[in-house]
């Protein structure tokens, strides 16, 4: 499913207008949708009283084509404008109807709304939807609508609420939510959902999202890179799984990382990528870490290596695995590495190496990123199959920015960092991007508290090292590997909650979720 932020959906709607379709037709077409929800959500209009909040831009002419159609459809419903409309066209339209229309300069101290707002059945949020440009100021008109409208649905007996096209202070670009806006039952949104709705914290304050097809032209359409991943095309993605396979059918993984004190990160990693569907693991080492973790798992293969001072692996490794790579159609480089002079040291030299022996391409994770991120060359060093994996701190690091300003626009900060070192990007946190060179972008649908637990960036690094392994591309790995592990943890939500999960127990989920995707 595509999304679009706000500069995309006025170019689509521009290119309809170009294609013969008015904008007037654009905003019948999108009242009507909104009607039509209102109804489904009422079951019958007969006798509901109906309050619709009407902004001064296209968002209140959405919802005063929806009014006038419910009231023609029988219900009672109320044009309320917390402020005058510079063009008030549409709302001379609807006086042959004898549609009751307010204006909230002749409400003093907003008692009728307030009194209406608990009187409604059904309130139709059509205030500011996508054109919202600065903070709500509580003081104005629509802050004031706002903050009554708030207090409504925190009542004993809430009315139904449903917002146009974006809840008044959701943010459409950035998934920012303004402390005014109030999380409606539904939100019915044109042409394609924004960006926002599928961002936190926005994700949880648009309620149940309708996308309604208002005519934007094809061509149009195909030009939007940016997709949510939808569970119809996860399992078109999984790759096959003949009955006549081997081990080596569904290739082989190795997994370089561990140190004193990360012993467990390679063992998830390498658990991970089994439970994938890879066909042979083998973890490369410090030899103590291999000797702690050979029974925690059993069916991987080991190259123990001496360890560095600090307990993890030397740069000296780099020249030890060298004739080791080619023997893999994948790598995972990072779980558990450490953070120090030999780490980079190691990382540094590995690079280079994988690049041409690894045939599938490598997932660089953890402290191999930290590593990368001191690199003046590291562009020029980075594997073309490779995926990078950073949370928002890693990611940071790697582009030189802070943290804040990463979650301020983890989009193009993914985007960006996939054009700057050639390879896809995937930033994790609620709503992972992935990002490929080449501009393609997908969002995961999920956010999900359970997850943010130790050893979960591990699981997930395993997961798409053993599709990569399986002869998947990066991108489509990344974005598989993205979806299962959320997947997952949405099935492990219902039974544990919000909190309490191993990693380990996360890995071991892995196939049940598959399983269910893979489901007729």
């Amino acid at each position: 499913m595509k999304l679009v932020t706000t500069a995309e959906m006025r170019a689509l709607e521009a290119a309809a207008v170009a294609a013969g379709v008015s904008e007037r037709q654009l905003m019948e077409e999108a009242g009507l949708a909104v009607a039509q929800e209102a109804w489904m959500l009422l079951g019958t209009l007969e006798g509901r009283h109906i309050l619709v909040l009407v902004g001064p831009g296209n968002n209140g002419g959405d919802g005063i084509v929806a009014g006038r159609h419910l009231f023609d459809w029988g219900a009672d419903v109320i044009l309320y404008l917390p402020r005058k409309r510079r063009d008030m066209s549409l709302i001379e339209e609807t006086e042959p109807r004898a549609l009751t229309v307010m204006l909230g300069e002749d409400d003093a101290g907003w008692e009728q709304l307030t009194a209406l707002l608990s009187s409604s059945d059904l309130i139709i949020d059509a205030l500011l939807g996508i054109g919202q440009k600065r903070p709500i100021d509580p003081a104005e008109p629509i802050g004031e609508a706002l903050t009554r409208l708030k207090a409504a649905r925190g009542g004993f007996q809430p009315p139904k609420l449903i917002a146009v096209d974006l809840p008044t202070g959701v943010n459409a670009d950035n998934g920012a939510v303004d402390p005014l806006a109030v999380t409606p039952d539904e939100t019915v949104t044109f042409g394609f959902p924004k960006v926002g709705m599928y961002q936190a914290p926005a994700s949880a304050a648009c309620g149940r999202v309708q996308v309604i097809d208002i005519g934007i032209p094809k061509p149009a359409q195909e030009a939007v890179q940016l997709e949510l991943l939808t569970s119809r095309w996860a399992k078109t993605a999984l790759p096959p799984r003949p009955e006549d396979a081997n081990k080596g059918t569904f290739g082989k993984v190795i997994v370089a990382g561990g140190s004193k004190r990360y012993a467990g990160a390679p063992m998830l990693a390498a658990n991970a990528a089994y439970r994938a569907g890879a066909g042979l693991v083998t973890i490369a080492a410090p030899a103590a870490v291999c000797d702690v973790l050979a029974g925690a798992i059993p069916e991987a293969t080991w190259l123990p290596q001496a360890a560095s001072a600090t307990g993890g692996l030397p740069g000296s490794a780099a020249v030890v695995l060298r004739r080791e790579w080619p023997a893999y159609d994948a790598a995972i480089i990072g779980p558990g590495l450490g953070n120090d002079e030999e780490t980079r040291a190691f990382v540094w030299a590995a690079l280079a190496d994988i690049a041409p022996d690894v045939p599938n391409g490598v997932v660089i994770d953890a402290d191999a990123l930290n590593a990368i991120a001191t690199m003046d060359d590291a562009a020029a060093r980075m594997p073309k199959r490779a995926v990078l994996t950073p949370h928002p701190g890693e990611m940071a690091r790697l582009m030189k920015t802070t943290v804040a300003e990463v979650q301020a626009d983890r989009i193009g900060t993914a985007q960006g960092a996939a054009a700057r070192f050639g390879c896809v990007v995937v930033l994790k946190g609620a709503h992972s991007v992935i990002a490929g060179p080449d501009g393609r972008t997908r969002l995961s649908p999920f956010a999900n508290p359970l997850l943010a637990t130790a050893g979960s960036g591990d699981v997930l690094a395993g997961v798409i090292g053993g599709y990569l392994a399986q002869g998947l591309t990066p991108f489509t790995a990344a974005c598989l590997g993205v979806y299962v592990h959320g997947a997952t943890g949405e099935q492990l939500r219902a039974e544990y909650g919000d909190a309490g999960l191993l990693a380990s127990e996360l890995a071991g989920a892995l196939p049940k979720a598959v399983k269910e995707l893979r489901a007729p």
